[in-house]
Order: C-alpha cells, then structure tokens, then sequence
C-alpha cells in the first residue's frame, strides 16, 4: 500500500471540538496553512481557487455598476492618519510600521487604503462632472492582530477588495451604499449557500471616521456570529480631512458625500465552518474550484475503463471536471481523499457499468448514490449539482432562523447568550451600556440595528432607559 494511503482522514468530529475540526479542515482539504511568520497564513491553490470565483462573481457585478479597478501603494504616510483624528485613533493598535531610513518618515502597512486613496482623489476632482467615482482595489491588508490566528478568520494579512466612490448628494451615497450591501447579500446567499442578516451597525461597533456602518452577519454552527461584509457611509468627514471639494454645477464649491465598502478572504473561513462535516468539507458547487471527480473502477480491463471515464469527462466539458485516474490508490481512497476536499459530485464508472451503459453519482452533501444511464447524464449533473446548491443554502437558512430569539428581560438575555444564540433585544445606543453587557455576558457584542424596527420599542434590556432600536447581540469571531 502506498505511504498516501494512511490515514489522512478528519480526526476530530465537529461536534466536539469546533474550532481544531475547523483548522483540520482547512489544513487537510489544502485551502490553506499556518506561514513561518508568525500570525500569517500560506493560501494554497485550492483555497486561492474559491477566492478566484468569488473575485470573478463579485468583479462582474460591480463593474456592471460603473465601478473601475484601480490599485493604490501598500505603504501609507503617517501624517495621512492624523489627518482624519477618530479613523487614526480606531486603527492605531492594529498599524504595522516600516521607516524610510534617508527621509526619517514612518509609513504604515495598510490596514485599510481610505487615507492613501483619498490624497489621490483631492487632486483628481475638481468639478460636479467628475461625479460620481466609483474605485475598487482587490489587495492585501496588514492588521497586526494580537490574537490567537485562525486560518482565514483571523490573520495579520489576508486578501480583499475595498470599494471607494465619492458622489455630489447625500441620497446618492446613501442609495449606493445599501446597493453594495445588497451585492454583499447575493454574493453569500447565491455563490457561498450562506444566509445572512442585514442592518446597522450601533455607534459603539460603527467603523472609524464613518457617518453610517451597515453590516451582513452569519451565524456560524459553533453558536458564533461571522461578519460577512462591510459597507460605509462616510458622510463628509474624510472630504474635509484631504480638501476634496469641487465646484457644483451653480459653479459653487461643494464638499462631496463618499462611502467604502469590503469583504475579505474570511468568507471563505465562513463556507468551511457552514457547510463542512465530519468527513471534510463541503462546497457549494457554484464556488467548488472541482465539481465533479470520474473515479473509475478497474481490476484487469484498465484501458477499457479509462476510455470510458474520458468519454464521460468530455460530455461535462462545461464543468469543473477532475479524472482520477492514477494507479497505485484503490477506489475507496481515491472517494475518501475526494470527500475530504469538497468536490460536490462524484462519478464512479466500473466493468459492469460500461456493459450497462451507465455511471455512479454519488453526492458530497447527503452521500446518495444513483445509477444513471449516459445518455441521461449532463441532465442530470446539472439538475443535481443545482440541488446541492439550493441545499445546501436551505439547511443553513434553517438552522440561522432557529436560532435568532427573542429576549424580554436581562435573565432571559443571559441565558440565551449561553444558549450560543442570536438574541433580539430593546437596546438604548449608548457605548457605556454596550461595553457593560460585553463584560458581563463574556463577550456578547451588538451585531446589527434591523432594518425592520416596530412602531413600539420597549425598554433597553440592560440598563431599562428607553429603547432606541430592536438589535441583535451575539457572540462573535
């Protein structure tokens, strides 16, 4: 037996220890892995390969809505930071910093690109007419994290993409700025099968130097919130910051209204931990970099087989289509290796099925095998590869709406948060108050203001001073 045919299997159920079955996962599905440096991750081509498709879905949508891709320097002067006080203050313990030895300047690691961006943007506008500008950058960022580093979710440098648009009118911004939240939205629902909740972010949670934060937020199995996606209105606060103005169309002169927006190769630490099992992981087909593996079956008639195989792989030429046809690995280690990497559609194709003119299809999700003729057979990979999908998203619909509660008083509250659920609760706004129930619930953070408010608040469930919003608290990676 080849030395590859040892045990390379998940040893630790899901149910049990969530977060070393999450980094074995990933580590053994070769997403990714822990770097030399400290606090930084190798992605590998299989993980880099789902960043590729949600880099290809989300740029076709955006550039659809006049948005242009541009790239800005890695390195941000210091003075630029001070420049907007409360940005500079809410990134400041996170900032890495490099020193121009001959001009004794200190530059930051970017840990977002506002400040370098909008140096840019003073000297490129100058009147209503080049209004509205719509950027995007795909990058790297550098955030120097002091906690424990998980793969994807939490490291000092991960991938992106920021969007930054500078529009004439308040209502303008505002409206483009709920239109990226929405793309956010379909991107994690129609690719990544991961539901998520909208809304605002509260005062205490809102981003550095923005006017508005809104927010998409799943919930994870282990009982934790994941923030999916960002998207800001920054108000005037930058504009004003970097001397951004332009002369309106009455040839007076204006301060623009602008907002970013990101998300980040966390989303796929959030496809792992939603839809992964006990066997390895699981992809939604739309996003699996394989979607289907032909395993054929051969004791002493190879050639014959293998022809078969081929033939069947170029029938599904509009696939992701993998031929394993290597010796040395019996079938059973070839299916196990193949479920532990997620590819969503298996195609076993032995002697008997030649004669019968037929094949195997065995899904990922579920394991349920099925005997299909040939002739039957793109038909069928397309309709089941759909299922998997619309499953797959179903399953985690359920199991978010089983989980977002209601909580009436502050026992209720607490017992809830231990429940690993969402809880929704009359909350006042106020920081101080909010940084009381982080420190008394261990760690139970607002995730976001619902767009859906009723006409009748109650009482804040903490501190009983008036309600100002219907939120949802949770824990949070």
């Amino acid at each position: 037996m080849p030395k590859k045919e040892e045990n390379q299997g998940i040893t630790i159920k899901k149910s049990q220890d969530f977060s070393e079955w999450y980094n074995e996962v990933v580590i053994k599905a070769e997403l990714a892995e822990h770097s030399v440096i400290k606090g930084f991750m190798v992605v590998r081509p299989r993980g880099y390969a789902i960043w590729e498709h949600i880099q290809e879905y989300f740029d076709n949508r955006i550039k659809k809505l006049g948005v242009k891709n541009s790239y800005f320097p890695l390195l941000i002067p210091e003075k630029f930071f001070k420049k907007e006080a409360e940005h500079a203050k809410g990134f400041a313990p996170e900032l890495a910093w490099v020193m121009d030895q001959e001009q004794r300047e200190k530059y930051a690691l970017r840990p977002t690109s506002e400040t370098i961006m909008y140096d840019s943007y003073a000297n490129w506008i100058r009147s209503w007419r080049d209004l509205p500008l719509r950027l995007n950058q795909w990058c790297n960022v550098l955030r120097w994290e002091v906690k424990q580093t998980k793969l994807f979710l939490r490291t000092r440098e991960f991938l992106w993409q920021e969007g930054h648009c500078v529009y004439e009118t308040e209502e303008e911004c505002e409206k483009e700025t709920l239109i990226y939240l929405k793309e956010y939205k379909e991107l994690c629902e129609e690719l990544l099968a991961v539901p998520v909740l909208e809304g605002k972010k509260t005062e205490k949670e809102r981003f550095a130097g923005g006017k508005t934060t809104y927010t998409l937020e799943a919930l994870m199995p282990d009982g934790k919130a994941l923030q999916m996606g960002t998207s800001h209105n920054l108000g005037q606060n930058f504009a004003k910051a970097f001397n951004i103005k332009f002369f309106g169309k009455d040839e007076k002169e204006y301060l623009p209204w602008q907002n970013s927006w990101g998300f980040s190769t966390r989303l796929i630490g959030a496809l792992v931990m939603m839809h992964s099992d006990d066997k390895g992981l699981v992809l939604p087909p739309r996003v699996a970099p394989t979607q289907i593996v032909i395993v054929p079956i051969y004791f002493d008639d190879k050639n014959k087989i293998i022809k078969k195989a081929t033939e069947v792989k170029n029938m599904l030429k509009n696939y992701e289509v993998e031929l394993d046809d290597r010796d040395g690995y019996t079938p059973g280690w070839k299916y196990n290796e193949w479920e532990l990497k997620g590819v969503p559609l298996r195609i076993e194709i032995g002697p008997k099925d030649v004669e019968k003119k037929q094949v195997v299809l065995v899904r990922r999700d579920n394991n349920k095998k099925e005997f299909i003729k040939v002739t039957q057979l793109d038909k069928k990979v397309k309709e089941t590869l759909e299922d998997i999908q619309n499953s797959l998203f179903n399953k985690a619909k359920k199991f978010l709406n089983s989980s977002i509660v209601e909580a009436k008083n502050w026992n209720e509250f607490v017992k809830q948060i231990k429940n690993k659920k969402l809880v929704k609760v009359f909350f006042c706004g106020n920081v101080k108050c909010e940084d009381e129930i982080k420190e008394k619930t261990d760690g139970a953070t607002s995730r976001l203001i619902s767009f859906e408010q009723p006409k009748k608040l109650g009482k804040c469930v903490h501190c009983s001073k008036e309600g100002k919003f219907l939120v949802i608290f949770g824990k949070a990676y």
